[in-house]
């Protein structure tokens, strides 16, 4: 049994530039701000949802299984069952897939679906000697055998390893994500002028719809225990401009590097919740549907080319749908790196590689640049790895219906070589 699905509603907090210090908001703490408005404004019980799925990576120690306790926070109920998601910068799409799935199957009808993260909480760790020699310690019984413990101890124990760029970095090609854009933009011969113009034109995006108030539903203010709000996405740079984004040198790759901070993702905080059910559900509680949710699809690749997600998942899904390039009328693709996208967008036109590696019989073709993140991405909006795969969906669902289209593709590449894709139809 298939059943149509509908994203229904969806919130978002501000999207939090990480600045060296922990934010404001744990992951849960995020979840709940954004969540709380949006089930504040349905016409229906919060009881009545039958699952809370939430996306998070780096879950921190005091919240684990995130998704209980933000249910619990947001007064779903002692009853409600909750589960984390993790599947990198997919996480926050697979809990729309998996909530999606389930609708669709008849399982349930009604379900909140989010992602959150808080990279700026993630944790320094030991090193492996350093915990070894903590253990040493632990074990040891009486003042001798300390004493001998003692003598194990290096300077370097006291230096910590960043967490996140351990994460950043596969464990199979050994290379951080930095260096698989680099790898594209070599490939694809994207470069240093291109992918910040592409940076400029991302910041003067968001910019535009700030200003315009197009993110006003979408975003809702997030409020600390001392009572500062943040009402915006606050990494934009409106008056980014090509002189000053010429002026970072290679962050990955030096001398010769494309990939700069200036033309990358932003380490950022923020969470996003949307809201998906059944026909059944829009009936029954009088709701007014963003978007038809039709079809899903994820893909793998080399590690080493994770970047290139999103042309070997949404390929197939437009295909699927007896779908060709020019019928897909807005994209939302995650903008990890700038080369990452250029390269995207030039293995879509590149008939060679849509031959060899799509097995098409030519090139699919790319998106026009008008129709892919109308209103900025994760470069001037900021990549909260958990929450950025949510967020995609619903502001394309949003866009969509402000822009009065009728098929839309939400897509990301997934560090470890994944990418996901979800279809959207107007309804």
């Amino acid at each position: 049994m298939t059943r149509p699905v509908y994203l229904v509603d969806g919130a978002r907090t501000p999207f939090l530039k990480a600045r060296g210090t922990p934010g404001p908001f744990t992951p849960v703490d995020l979840a709940v701000q954004c969540g709380r408005p949006l089930l504040a404004r349905q016409p229906f019980d919060r009881r009545a949802l039958d699952l809370a799925i939430l996306g998070c990576v780096n879950v921190i120690a005091d919240e684990m299984n995130p998704a209980r306790v933000a249910a619990l926070r947001l007064g779903l109920g002692e009853a409600m069952v909750a589960f984390t998601v993790q599947i990198n910068c997919g996480s926050g799409m697979q809990s729309i897939d998996t909530a999606f799935r389930y609708i669709r199957e008849g399982r349930h009808d009604m379900i909140l679906a989010g992602g959150t993260e808080a990279l700026s909480h993630a944790p320094l760790v030991l090193r492996q000697s350093a915990a070894a020699w903590f253990g040493q310690m632990a074990q040891a019984k009486g003042p001798m055998e300390q004493a001998r413990a003692m003598t194990g101890l290096r300077p370097e124990f006291f230096k910590p390893v960043v967490g996140l760029e351990r994460g950043l970095t596969d464990p199979i090609t050994d290379l951080n994500m930095g260096q698989t854009a680099e790898v594209l933009a070599h490939r694809f011969g994207i470069t240093r002028k291109t992918a910040d113009a592409y940076a400029m034109e991302s910041h003067h995006r968001l910019a535009r719809a700030q200003r315009e108030g197009w993110l006003k539903d979408e975003v809702m203010p997030a409020f600390t225990r001392d009572g500062a709000a943040h009402e915006h996405d606050d990494g934009v740079r409106p008056d980014s401009d090509m002189a000053g984004l010429a002026k970072p040198g290679p962050a990955f790759e030096r001398p010769y590097g494309k990939v700069t901070a200036g033309n990358s993702s932003q380490i950022t905080d923020g969470a996003s919740w949307v809201i998906v059910a059944s026909e059944d559900a829009v009936e029954k509680h009088g709701l007014t549907p963003l978007a038809r949710i039709v079809d899903s699809e994820w893909a793998a690749l080399d590690p080493s080319v994770m970047g290139l997600g999103p042309v070997l998942c949404s390929t197939p899904l437009a295909l699927r749908n007896d779908l060709g390039a020019g019928d897909i009328n807005l994209w939302e693709l995650n903008e990890a790196f700038a080369a990452q996208v250029l390269s995207c967008l030039a293995a879509w036109n590149d008939a060679e590689f849509c031959r060899e590696v799509l097995g098409l019989e030519g090139a699919f073709g790319a998106p026009d640049r008008e129709d892919i993140n109308t209103d900025g991405g994760a470069i001037s909006l900021g990549h909260p790895v958990g929450t950025s795969g949510n967020r995609i969906v619903l502001h394309l669902a949003n866009a969509m219906k402000r822009r009065g289209d009728r098929r839309g593709i939400a897509t990301e590449c997934i560090g470890g070589g994944l990418g996901g894709a979800m279809l959207l139809e107007a309804v």
